[in-house]
């Protein structure tokens, strides 16, 4: 059985708004090694369609990119990616997969089958199966900025407080921390 790994960009007060974090060479090479490191990606609709309408172009080369940004976006290409949604059935990029049914069993079964590990990227999701005590590890790109607005990580709360245990701290050199959390039973 794989892990299931949540990693999302946040800033010191919590916002996980994509627009809030540094989106430099250093920031796609670090989520370049994350994604390598797992066999699959797990996304919600929302997440997935904001991917979707942009980095099958920066793959393709329709949209002029840095290298580490466009080496990101060929991995992710390659990449397979499960997404759970009730109102979408159908999904065209490439390597894409519905994730249906009871969620719990559903991605229970993903993280079954996919001993190389699965990375979440889906804050609202997140949420869910967390709820649900499906998450092992969690890898938290800190950035340095305050951002005084949401969405934010966990906004509808939890259960229970989650007990973890810090694995590494690596600060990048914009400023950035990424952490990497592992659950504690």
């Amino acid at each position: 059985m794989g892990l299931l790994t949540f990693s999302m960009n946040v800033t010191l007060d919590g916002c996980v708004d994509h627009q809030e974090g540094i989106a430099d060479d250093e920031t796609h090479a670090f989520y370049t090694r994350l994604m390598d490191e797992s066999e699959a990606m797990l996304w919600g609709r929302v997440t997935y369609e904001m991917m979707e309408a942009y980095w099958p172009a920066v793959a393709r080369g329709d949209v002029d990119a840095p290298p580490a940004t466009r080496e990101w976006a060929v991995k992710l290409e390659a990449k397979p990616k499960y997404v759970v949604s009730s109102t979408r059935h159908a999904f065209p990029w490439t390597n894409s997969h519905h994730v249906a049914g009871d969620l719990g069993t559903a991605v229970q079964a993903l993280k079954d089958a996919t001993p190389g590990g699965v990375l979440l990227g889906s804050g609202r999701l997140a949420t869910a199966l967390d709820r649900l005590d499906l998450i092992d590890e969690y890898r938290l790109l800190v950035h340095p900025r305050i951002a005084g607005h949401g969405p934010t990580l966990y906004e509808t709360g939890l259960p229970a407080t989650r007990r973890l245990a810090l694995i590494s701290a690596q600060p990048l050199h914009n400023g950035a921390v990424a952490m990497h959390y592992r659950r504690l039973v």
